[in-house]
């Protein structure tokens, strides 16, 4: 029995607008997956991998919308100030990444989160950064660039240094502008490279001057205490002292008063 006209014209217009928004589906989700971010340069290397070029265009934020199979970004020469935490989410396939000749002051705790499988090189040469924040590296293994930032040398960068996993080379590049104590005498010189100075001698000393205080302050109660108890128990001595001298002359006089009455 021959099928209905209708019934066929309606059955191929069904499959073609399946096939329509299979086709427009596909076309959306590669056009995602391949797209360049905005006013960024992307190209492609014989291996396949993604690199985004975004340097030199007055960039005051990180862009949002890097593809996810980038294998390189560059930001260089741009006017980015921080890092953000999870700046590069998403990014699992970044092996290297240039923030170099920023103004980047902070890196926020978990600024490079997720890069840690993948990220080989990391530059934040020439920005302005002053204290090292191990919280930002976390997870990182890979080699950082952190020359010529106007670091701060204290004892805060003596305890985070092992904290990082970076490759040890890397903190080599951080050269104090400034220090604290001043008179250590470790301006102008990679902190990591000075294994003799201590720059949390300060803080020690105060420790150990604290703890003298307070164990002055111990003693001196207990000496206190001491003389006190002592002057107490004298007073207290002195005064059964002069109640035991006065009891022979009360007995002297019963005695007296008897050998009267006996007289008598």
């Amino acid at each position: 029995m021959p099928l209905p006209t209708d019934w066929l014209l309606r059955h191929s217009v069904v499959m073609c607008l399946l096939l329509h928004s299979l086709v427009l589906m596909t076309f959306c989700f590669h056009h995602a997956a391949t797209t360049c971010s905005n006013r960024c340069y992307c190209s492609e290397s014989e291996t396949g991998g993604k690199t985004v070029r975004c340097s030199n265009l007055q960039l005051t934020e990180i862009p949002l919308d890097i593809p996810n199979d980038t294998q390189r970004i560059y930001l260089d020469f741009n006017l980015l100030t921080s890092v953000p935490t999870n700046a590069f989410g998403g990014l699992s396939h970044l092996v290297e990444l240039d923030i170099s000749h920023n103004e980047l002051t902070q890196l926020e705790p978990g600024a490079f989160r997720g890069l840690g499988p993948s990220l080989q090189f990391l530059d934040l040469s020439s920005n302005k950064l002053v204290n090292f924040n191990p919280e930002a590296f976390d997870g990182l293994r890979a080699y950082a660039n952190l020359t010529n930032n106007p670091w701060h040398c204290d004892c805060n960068l003596q305890m985070a240094m092992p904290r990082v996993d970076l490759e040890p080379v890397s903190l080599t590049g951080i050269v104090c502008q400034t220090s604290d104590p001043e008179e250590i005498g470790v301006e102008g010189h990679s902190f990591l490279l000075k294994p003799d100075i201590d720059l949390c001698v300060v803080m020690k000393k105060t420790t150990d001057v604290a703890m003298l205080v307070v164990m002055f302050g111990w003693f001196t109660m207990v000496i206190s205490y001491l003389v006190y108890y002592v002057r107490a128990n004298q007073e207290d001595a002195r005064r059964h002292l002069e109640y035991l001298k006065s009891l022979p002359s009360r007995q002297g006089r019963s005695e007296e008063s008897s050998t009267i009455s006996t007289v008598v």
